[in-house]
């Protein structure tokens, strides 16, 4: 069975399957999952059946995505599909593809559609949208994650192997726990936002999800680049992803400040993921969290939330009512920001930058849950804001800090939910975490998303 990118390449270069079956059978799977709200935008099958076909005529196999069915999160612009960013008051139709989607293009990619998020991309619990929300693959009851919740749905279902999000506050994290998948947020500036509407255009990243890390770190090398387009974008090398190194430290939170919101399942899961660390021959060092506590709630008190108005300030001046009501209350909290708080944060965040930097000097990485529970869909419209705010507790922090974070399966809770931790490290030591991140994910046991597919055992990806 050719589930992974990995393994769909393979079958390609052994000549047991072609670019156009494997398209074909993510249309199939699409129709048969029957959930409109993954795709906001889908493309006709036979216009990428025909770009399969062109594919696999004038087209080197060594190309590292050849033939390898995407979805792209809507609000990355893809040439020939409108970009709406979940609110269809904002739609327009770009006249080129953003770069990374013209990367994945070259890499051999075939892009299928546009998935659902919460509009704006401002919300980690994936019902903030106008197009629906998009079914839990666990339980249907229980919030998909945002605000990349179609892409994450989307690869944990099968449909697709691989999906673009984009992560500020860990909406690349977030849905990749929820579907029992890989979550993987470079280093900031390593893959181009340009032809990306922005959320905060000072921390966005462009994210993806894969069923495996191997996965993720292959479509990163085909992705990440200097962007003279984007102001933001940062040459970064990606090394090779080798074994797991000796003497490893993994920083954890002191007992007394773990949260969980009273959640026992992922309490006892968490623990469990640390002694599995523990046996991979990692070293757990309790630290003190408190202060990236600090940083995360800097967020959305902070002077960052203006950011996000700045995008949408004529939208919310001519038609109010056409965005979400949820998103706009959190919107309108930039409105008023003044240079003196924002001047007054900046000065806060530098120096809760110096305390983690030494906690840095003490671990290689953290490894935290990747969020402290899950909220049923009802929970969450009866308490948007509060709910939402406390699935960052462990992922508001990160890029306001230029971290690079891998979220990996951990187990399946004793509720039938699914668990992952999410391992961290300072900018430019992504292969790092993803040698961490394979080796427990591999150790974990866990099959390919909600697909029920064994994971199988790789060599290391080639640099």
């Amino acid at each position: 069975m050719t589930e992974t990118v990995a393994e769909i390449i393979d079958a390609y270069r052994t000549g047991t399957a072609k670019p156009e079956g494997i398209i074909a059978r993510t249309f199939e799977r699409i129709r048969l999952h029957n959930d409109p709200a993954i795709f906001i935008a889908l493309r006709e099958e036979d216009e990428v059946l025909v770009e399969a076909e062109t594919l696999a005529r004038s087209f080197d196999k060594s190309l590292p995505l050849y033939g390898i069915p995407v979805a792209v999160k809507d609000n990355i612009d893809v040439k020939g599909l409108p970009t709406t960013a979940a609110c269809p008051a904002f739609l327009f139709r770009p006249v080129k593809d953003a770069t990374i989607v013209a990367r994945l293009r070259k890499a051999g990619a075939l892009i299928v559609g546009k998935t659902n998020l919460d509009q704006f991309a401002t919300g980690l619990v994936g019902v903030r949208s106008p197009y629906g929300i998009p079914r839990n693959l666990f339980d249907e009851k229980f919030i998909p994650g945002g605000s990349s919740s179609g892409s994450g749905i989307a690869v944990g279902a099968g449909l697709v192997p691989l999906a673009l999000g984009t992560d500020t506050a860990g909406s690349g994290r977030v849905p990749a726990a929820y579907s029992n998948i890989v979550g993987l947020k470079p280093s900031r500036g390593m893959v181009s936002c340009a032809g990306v509407v922005p959320a905060c255009r000072t921390l966005d990243c462009v994210s993806i999800f894969a069923l495996t890390v191997d996965d993720a770190i292959t479509a990163l090398r085909a992705l990440a680049g200097l962007d003279e387009a984007d102001p933001y974008s940062y040459a970064r090398p990606l090394q090779a992803v080798g074994p797991m190194p000796n003497g490893l430290k993994l920083g954890v939170p002191i007992t007394g400040q773990r949260l969980f919101f009273g959640d026992q399942h992922s309490a006892d899961a968490y623990g469990e993921a640390l002694a599995r660390l523990a046996t991979l021959g990692a070293k757990i060092v309790e630290i003190d969290i408190e202060p990236f506590y600090a940083v995360a709630r800097l967020l959305y008190e902070g002077p960052w939330v203006a950011e996000r108005y700045l995008v949408v300030q004529s939208l919310i001046a001519s038609s109010p009512d056409s965005m979400h009501p949820v998103t706009r209350e959190v919107i309108l909290a930039g409105q008023h920001q003044t240079a003196a708080s924002a001047f007054a944060a900046f000065y806060q965040l530098e120096e809760l930058r110096r305390m983690s930097d030494r906690t840095f000097r003490l671990v290689d990485a953290l490894a935290l849950p990747t969020v402290p529970t899950i909220y049923s869909i009802e929970q969450v419209l009866a308490n948007p804001i509060e709910l939402n705010d406390r699935l960052g507790t462990y992922t508001n922090f990160v890029n306001l800090l230029d971290l690079c974070g891998l979220a990996v399966p951990a187990s399946m809770r004793a509720d039938g939910k699914p668990f992952g931790i999410t391992l961290l490290a300072p900018a430019g030591r992504d292969t790092v975490l993803a040698v961490i991140g394979r080796e427990f994910h591999a150790a974990s046991g866990l099959p390919l998303g909600a697909i029920k597919f064994p994971q199988r055992q790789t060599a290391a990806v080639p640099a």
